[in-house]
């Protein structure tokens, strides 16, 4: 059993427990449950801004602890001063050290898009995380059967969520693209050894049709690279590891933005010949 299974043995059981803890009925009556969404699609993909959609989470199965001592407020706050066009709230406890508390913070701080990151295998968490003030929400291909996932975002959709896919490959992709889908998300690591390599981005972005914004996903360190994967012609980038690893992760974040936008206003320059 790879890690990715594992994972998801783990959150079948963990679903079945919140089910009979707190009832459909309960999430519903959310202050949030009816509010409207902040598009991931618009901000992501939105010229003006960096594309970046910063992460927060504390730990990792490949790294373990990355930011133990990190407060939501502070870090969330500080990643729009910085100038994310998104954000990213890890919710899964067990693997990644995340709550749907953390989701909630920051969404009472801050009006840009929040994709809710968790491994989700059951309508009922995408209940949740409407009723927990996200406004998109992660499938991952390699963990869902083309039908499940697809059901998952019209399900997503009819409550106004957005929907982020994630797929490694050509196959993935195939499988499981639809009219549900908003975002494609291109995850540069494998979920399975957990090795990360941008040509994962670079070998895919070509096969995702254009009506989807595209994100390149995961082992994004350098400011150089993100240019690159800008050229090449994806959307956005969804960074955590990079950020959460630093004491102050807003403050890395300023700094990476700061130098991207640098870096690109160069690249635009027209070369003297």
């Amino acid at each position: 059993m790879n890690i990715l299974e594992k994972i998801i043995a783990d959150k079948y059981k963990e679903v079945e427990e919140r089910k009979s803890l707190v009832p459909v009925k309960l999430l519903e009556q959310s202050i949030y449950f009816d509010g409207k969404v902040a598009s991931m699609k618009k901000y992501v993909s939105n010229p003006e801004k960096s594309g970046i959609i910063a992460e927060f989470k504390r730990k990792s199965p490949s790294k373990g602890l990355i930011n133990a001592s990190a407060s939501v407020e502070k870090v969330s706050i500080g990643y729009m001063q910085a100038g994310a066009s998104a954000m990213s709230v890890l919710t899964d406890k067990e693997y990644f050290g995340g709550s749907n508390e953390d989701l909630k913070i920051a969404r009472k701080y801050n009006f840009c898009p929040i994709l809710r990151k968790d491994f989700m295998v059951d309508e009922y968490q995408i209940i949740e995380a409407k009723s927990i003030g996200a406004d998109c929400i992660l499938l991952i291909a390699a963990a869902l059967e083309p039908e499940k996932l697809k059901s998952m975002a019209y399900f997503a959709k009819s409550l106004g969520l957005e929907v982020l896919l994630e797929v490694h490959d050509g196959e993935e992709l195939d499988r499981s693209l639809c009219d549900g889908i908003d975002l494609v998300g291109v995850n540069n690591r494998n979920l399975k050894t957990f090795e990360v390599s941008i040509d994962t981005s670079l070998g895919l972005l070509n096969q995702i049709p254009s009506g989807f914004v595209k994100v390149s996903e995961s082992g994004i360190s350098d400011p150089k690279t993100l240019v690159q994967l800008k050229k090449a012609g994806f959307d956005g980038f969804l960074i955590g590891e990079n950020f959460m690893k630093s004491s102050r992760p807003q403050q890395a974040a300023y700094n990476f933005i700061k130098e991207y936008k640098r870096l690109l206003e160069a690249a635009a320059e027209p070369k003297n010949s």
